[in-house]
Formats: structure tokens, sequence, C-alpha cells
């Protein structure tokens, strides 16, 4: 087995193969992640981008912020960011308000409506995640949880 470019030439076999094995175990998750975006942004406008889904879940979780707030979280640009909100302010999932602190900036919050439809997406959301792992244990849950959280650390750093 060829130890690929990005590990330390001390790499053995074992953990190498395991790298790659995680590796295409986390793609297919991410694709799959992905297709769920898309499904959910479609059932709450079929006009709304994937990333509209996301900025919807910053908001709903974080509550109000500016755009460059909510362009930094999502990792978008701000002029992407700015089309998405005003689509949403369109449908009335979003309203913009001045920032009272600084009148040029304009403050980002859902509506009612956009809190109504984000919580029933995702209760359904969660309630398909909670039938996918209905058959783990609590060991096995906390486990995964555990090293998902290490590997999230680890961007951290």
């Amino acid at each position: 087995m060829t130890i690929p470019h990005w590990l330390p030439e001390s790499a053995d076999a074992g953990k190498t193969a395991a790298m790659e094995d995680l590796d295409a175990q986390l793609s297919l998750l991410w694709r799959r992640a992905r297709a769920i975006s898309r499904q959910l942004t479609r059932s709450v406008h079929p006009d709304l981008e994937p990333a509209a889904y996301g900025l919807l879940s910053v908001l709903m979780n974080e509550g109000q912020m500016r755009l460059t707030e909510l362009a930094r979280h999502i990792g978008v640009g701000k002029p992407s960011i700015s089309r998405q909100v005003s689509l949403l302010a369109g449908i009335g999932l979003v309203q913009k308000d001045d920032d009272p602190v600084d009148g040029r900036a304009q403050l980002i919050t859902l509506t009612e409506a956009g809190r109504a439809k984000m919580a029933a997406i995702q209760s359904g959301r969660q309630q398909a995640f909670h039938d996918r792992l209905q058959g783990w244990s609590e060991a096995e849950l906390s486990a995964l949880a555990a090293l998902l959280a290490k590997l999230n650390g680890e961007y951290d750093n």
C-alpha cells in the first residue's frame, strides 16, 4: 500500500487503511446530509437554494444577527447571503430591521412564520434521525457523539 502524501512517512498500513475508510464513510455521510438539506430546503419553499436552510437554521439556533455575522456563520459571501435573505424576507420567513447600535446595518430575524416552519421541519428531521438510530444502544450513541465532538474540536485548533 502506498502511503498518501498527506500522511507522515511513519504511518503504518493499518492506520492508513483506517483513515481511508473513515474518509469514505464521512464523504458518504456528507453527501447524504447535502441531499437531505436539499429536500428540507424545497419543503420550506421551492425557490430556495440549499444554503438558505442553513441560514434559517443559524437564525433559529443563534437568534437575530447582522448580515455579515450570518455570512461568517454560513461560510458564504455577503452578496450570496444578501440575495437569500431578500428572498426569505419576500416569502415572509425572515425580517430585516435596522440595527439600533449601527443604523447603517440591519439585523436579520426569523418571523413567527419562519420559526413555525423551521420548528416543524426540525421536528420531522429529528424524528427521522431517531428512527434511523432506534436500534443503537446508549453506549454506541454516546461513543459516536464523543468521537464526533473530538473530530469537531480538531477544526477549532
